[in-house]
């Protein structure tokens, strides 16, 4: 639980760092944006790089992306639709769920790669 909880805390700080910017940051030149993104950034990783140390041996690499990507997609929709105010549209809750699927299947079957 804590690895989800982590990479739940990083995805916040990294989806402010890469889309924060659009917007209150279009007066800023670009390298202030790059600069306040990569701060921001920093703060993400020190969340990501202990959620993938402790997560790895229970999840194996494939498994902790896949967890990764899907816990990325969620913090994004509740950043667009609340804080860039826009909307969701079907084909991209479509692909949501997709990705949910993916999730589903590399942690329902028991694989070969499997560590500890």
């Amino acid at each position: 639980m804590s690895t989800l909880l982590l990479l739940i805390c990083s995805n916040v700080f990294m989806t402010f760092a890469w889309y924060g910017h659009l917007k209150y940051g279009h007066e800023w030149p670009l390298w202030k944006a790059v600069l306040v993104s990569w701060l921001i950034a920093l703060v993400e990783y020190c969340f990501a790089v202990p959620a993938n140390r402790w997560g790895f041996g229970r999840f194996t690499g494939f498994q902790l992306k896949i967890l990764q990507e899907a816990v990325t997609l969620s913090v994004f929709i509740v950043f667009a639709v609340t804080f860039l105010k826009e909307k969701m549209a079907w084909n991209h809750l479509v692909s949501f769920l997709c990705l949910v699927a993916a999730v589903i299947f590399a942690f329902a079957f028991k694989s070969g790669g499997q560590t500890g």
